[in-house]
């Protein structure tokens, strides 16, 4: 086969390293078509990866689809719309990592994030995206998503109706978020208090193989859902420790400063031929100068403007951050309260372990001072029997002629072996081996 196959490349060369050089390239090239191949059939039998239809090429477009959606408005109308990723994105000014948090396929602990036009939210089950006008929340058949959709539809009703402005559109959804999220937490807490105290007690009373069992199960549940609760009430604490990431979240009070504050008063100059005449007044008579000259006043006129009204914007946004800092710090002792049942039921079982290990090690010495009390009888009937076993001997002794003195010698011996156990009791019982 390898002489029927012609050269790939022409060297010119001596016929040695000719072919060595030929054989060199034609093993590279067969590799890579090996290598094209196995892909090839990777795409092909890909169809059945992880379950997905369409394998690998399925999974991308699922990535880039839509995605059923929960659009909430102001006054408490829902709507199931199909949206993209890119499309919220555009619409929210989220970047794709914030969109990431909230994405099905992947698994996140709870996230709050406070953004420039949105609030991130990612408590459990509930995953949604906060404006100042709406609410986008991921559709799911979920009880909490169900309940989250409800019930903020007809709060946002009440207060439409009643007229109570006492909390923006952004803090009521996200107080709602919030209030599910430990209404759900509390009630996995109190159904595992309710598992796990009985099968304890049990387990304390008669423990065995399926009582453990049941035991490191529920163990395993709990360390679960602390984990879960403890990254809820660090992510509620992190953000009442930082007065910047508060001020982001006054969505509907930076919507109507920016109204009133413009980013760059200075845009309606660029844009009007009139005002760029009057830049050119003041600049330079040299064309060059004069443009560069304009362009320097623009950057200097904008960047202290800006600067002027973020300013004026953060030193407002952080003197009003007291509203939303008593909403999470109400949220955060009922997640602290949660928590610390928690660990109270962590505690328990470390104390019924610790009793279990203990009860254990009682047993354990129990059988060691068996054990020991055996072994010592076993030792003094091992002397007796090895006494009339020399004296079962076939040999000729005056002993034997009087049958009562072979009598005496087991009494003897019985005697003496009773008083070495009963010394070996009264040493270990001064030396507390164990008590007697």
């Amino acid at each position: 086969m390898e002489g029927s196959q012609s050269p790939l490349i022409n060297f010119d060369n001596p016929e040695s390293t000719y072919s060595n050089n030929t054989g060199n390239v034609q093993f590279y090239v067969n590799g890579i078509r090996g290598l094209a191949g196995g892909v090839q059939g990777l795409k092909k039998r890909g169809e059945g990866i992880r379950g997905w239809p369409g394998g690998i090429e399925g999974l991308k477009k699922r990535g880039h689809g839509n995605r059923s959606w929960i659009k909430i408005d102001t006054i408490g109308d829902s709507k199931i719309l199909e949206l993209d990723k890119a499309t919220i994105m555009r619409h929210c000014s989220l970047p794709a990592r914030d969109l990431r948090l909230l994405d099905p396929l992947f698994i996140y602990p709870s996230t709050i994030l406070g953004r420039e036009k949105a609030i991130v939210v990612s408590l459990e089950q509930i995953r949604c995206i906060i404006t100042a006008e709406e609410v986008i929340l991921m559709n799911s058949l979920d009880r909490c998503v169900l309940q989250y959709n409800s019930e903020l539809c007809k709060r946002l009703d009440q207060a439409n109706k009643d007229q109570s402005d006492d909390l923006p559109f952004e803090f009521r959804a996200l107080e709602l978020a919030l209030e599910l999220t430990c209404i759900s937490l509390e009630a996995q807490v109190k159904e595992l208090e309710l598992e796990i105290y009985p099968v304890l007690d049990e387990l304390a009373t008669s423990i065995n193989t399926l009582n453990l069992e049941r035991v490191r199960r529920l163990k395993g549940h709990l360390l679960a859902l602390t984990q879960r609760v403890q990254k809820v009430r660090d992510e509620i604490e992190q953000l009442m420790d930082d007065d910047g990431d508060m001020a982001e979240m006054y969505l509907t009070e930076k919507k109507q400063r920016s109204a009133c504050f413009p980013s760059s008063d200075l845009g309606s100059l660029t844009n009007s031929s009139g005002d760029e005449k009057v830049v050119s007044k003041s600049a330079p008579i040299s064309p060059v100068g004069s443009i560069s000259g304009s362009q320097n006043l623009q950057r200097a006129l904008s960047t202290v403007n800006s600067s002027r009204t973020g300013s004026l914007i953060s030193s407002s946004y952080s003197e009003n951050i007291d509203q939303l800092e008593m909403l999470l710090e109400a949220y955060f002792v009922v997640i602290d309260h949660t928590l610390s049942k928690l660990l109270s039921l962590k505690e328990y079982i470390d104390d019924t372990e610790d009793f279990i290990n203990i009860k254990l090690g009682n047993v354990q010495n129990h059988l060691i001072k068996f054990e020991l009390l055996l072994t010592a009888a076993t030792f003094v009937a091992t002397m007796f029997a090895s006494v009339t076993a020399v004296f079962g001997m076939n040999f000729a002794a005056s002993v034997f002629e009087n049958p009562s003195t072979f009598s005496w010698v087991l009494i003897i011996c019985g005697l003496v072996c009773g008083f070495l156990y009963f010394a070996f009791l009264i040493y270990c019982r001064r030396k507390r081996i164990f008590p007697l």
